[in-house]
């Protein structure tokens, strides 16, 4: 069961290094703007968050729903049964979820700086859609009908109103 979950912890950090350098690149596809490369590098990083996702599932159903310290412990306890493999193998264990760790906290800081990055360019492009909106209407010109009356401008979109 050890080396089960210590290839798991092992895959999920390959992974998430993996994610760290998707994101810095998705980054940089945000700066230049090149939407096409940023949505092909979505879908990517849509997917290895799934297989990380699955991982993480595999490693707690082996536990039992534990934690990977309770289990570390367990082994560290179990150290003087084996004759010192135990503490060392807990040590590999917890090194692997510390670098799991700091590599999630890598990852949740790109992302929030990838979404505000992209949150301020679409805030940008839709003032830009507004200004250009309102230059391509033409301005409402108050006008007199034939009666000598200020015609009365109706909006582009109007319900009927009818009498039954």
């Amino acid at each position: 069961m050890y080396n089960v979950i210590l290839g798991n912890l092992d895959r999920q950090a390959k992974a998430l290094n993996l994610l760290s350098s998707l994101q810095e690149e998705e980054f940089s596809l945000l700066v230049r703007r090149d939407t096409d490369a940023i949505m092909a590098q979505e879908f990517s990083i849509h997917e290895l968050l799934r297989q990380i996702a699955m991982e993480k599932e595999s490693t707690m159903r082996r536990l039992g729903g534990g934690k990977v310290r309770d289990y570390a412990d367990l082994l560290e306890q179990s150290d003087a049964e084996e004759g010192g493999e135990g503490a060392r193998k807990a040590a590999a264990l917890r090194q692997l979820w510390d670098t799991i760790d700091d590599l999630e906290q890598t990852c949740a800081r790109q992302a929030t700086r990838n979404t505000q990055l992209s949150l301020g360019l679409m805030d940008q492009s839709k003032e830009l859609m507004d200004y250009l909106h309102k230059r391509l209407l033409p301005p409402q010109q108050q006008t007199y009908d034939r009666g000598g009356m200020f015609t009365q401008v109706r909006p582009d979109a109007a319900l009927l109103n009818a009498r039954l």
